[in-house]
């Protein structure tokens, strides 16, 4: 058995699952998502907990039923405690701005560059260089987070650009010059 795929999720008081045509799911206090589950992955709502089965041990059942699993758990906990990532702006003049459903950078580029906000999703400015992006669907927080981090990714030199709050950016030493003799 995989080991992630076989551990049962457990299901908090508020939240309620349910497995309909190949899909599951879940509502919770934050809001509801719907997840398609891979063929053959079969889905058991029991007491207080979701277990997984797979049909047999060919290595595409395998990580199809731990792809499923890790899926719904990232679901069950979205509709508890929504997913949070954090992105920093460093670089002189580079700020960001957030009004209604757009995201504006101005990271040294000539245009300042407007991002609409996807439903779902929310996203609130810090010192106009903390951009937080806070959502229940893991996969659409890590994504957007990672469009904005794109636009400008940290350079090695000055470590100038857009990066995760807890990202370590390696720095490369410049140039050295040659003495003249």
């Amino acid at each position: 058995m995989s080991r992630v795929g076989k551990r049962p999720i457990p299901i908090p008081d508020g939240v309620s699952v349910a497995h309909e045509r190949g899909a599951v799911s879940v509502k919770g206090p934050k809001g509801v998502l719907s997840q398609r589950i891979p063929e053959g992955i079969g889905v058991d709502i029991g007491e207080g907990q979701v277990t997984l089965r797979r049909p047999d041990d060919r290595k595409q059942s395998r990580a199809l039923h731990g792809l499923a699993r890790a899926l719904l758990a990232n679901m069950v906990r979205g509709v508890t405690e929504p997913f949070v990532k954090q992105l920093e702006i460093q670089g002189v003049g580079y700020r960001a701005e957030a009004s209604g459903k757009k995201l504006t950078l101005q990271v040294g580029l000539s245009h300042p560059v407007e991002m609409p906000i996807p439903e779902g999703l929310s996203v609130a400015v810090d010192r106009n260089v903390i951009v937080r992006v806070e959502g229940i669907d893991r996969a659409q927080v890590g994504q957007f987070a990672a469009d904005v981090r794109a636009i400008r990714p940290p350079e090695p030199y000055k470590g100038k650009g857009i990066r995760y709050v807890d990202e370590r950016v390696r720095r490369k030493v410049g140039k050295s010059g040659v003495a003249a003799g």
